[in-house]
């Protein structure tokens, strides 16, 4: 990187790539290797691996899906933007509408991109990322312009009901969503069961919602997981 944040023009692009299913992830990477100047230095299966992936590699962009399992892609985004701030970030993702990619920005992401797009949006978002600029696909752009008009001229829209949840209260929302029991979850997290059971409260309170099944409504609703 160049002290703007930025790459020099002639060094090569060093991507981490991370998608939870395999085909769609072998795919990606050889589309990325088959584009000049662009080399995957790893792949991940999931946020928890991505991180762990990020700290060793130090790739110069890390692509996230945002629905995976154990850890979703922007919760790792936004751990990446807390401990490696020199790795952009980027979201590759099936999800158009505002809230998804309103969350992503504000989580430090720089670029977002859908699944459906083609091989030369791809590399432009890429290199456009690592030049220190943030690309945003358009059909993403035009939902953020209307919900902002929508919007008008308000200051504050106030914070989303996820914004209200710790770190780890959205690490523990994603699991009780994918179906783990509080033992599991407390032994995945390396915590107590009373721990999770308190932050499973605090979740609950914070919002509104007193039942598994809502939880888990709610949590396909913002991503955290794939509906079945």
């Amino acid at each position: 990187m160049t002290a703007t944040g930025s790459l020099d023009g002639d060094q090569t692009i060093r991507v981490l790539l991370a998608e939870d299913h395999a085909l769609v992830r072998a795919g990606l990477c050889k589309l990325l290797e088959d584009i000049k100047g662009i080399s995957v230095v790893a792949q991940a299966s999931d946020g928890r691996e991505a991180l762990a992936l990020v700290a060793k590699h130090r790739p110069h962009i890390a692509m996230l899906d945002i629905t995976m399992a154990n850890m979703n892609g922007l919760e790792a985004a936004a751990r990446i933007a807390r401990d490696f701030p020199e790795v952009r970030v980027v979201i590759l993702s099936m999800h158009a509408s505002e809230e998804y990619v309103l969350q992503a920005l504000r989580l430090s992401v720089v670029g977002y991109l859908l699944k459906e797009s083609g091989l030369t949006e791809l590399e432009l978002a890429l290199r456009t990322v690592a030049a220190g600029e943030t690309y945003i696909s358009p059909a993403v752009s035009r939902h953020v312009a209307d919900y902002v008009r929508r919007v008008g001229n308000d200051e504050d829209t106030g914070e989303s009901p996820m914004e209200t949840l710790t770190p780890r209260q959205r690490e523990i929302l994603q699991l009780i969503a994918e179906g783990h029991s509080t033992q599991r979850i407390a032994q995945k997290l390396v915590i107590s069961i009373k721990t999770v059971e308190s932050h499973r409260q605090q979740i609950q309170e914070r919002l509104n919602i007193h039942d598994v099944p809502g939880l888990v409504r709610y949590a396909i609703r913002a991503g955290l997981v794939a509906p079945n």
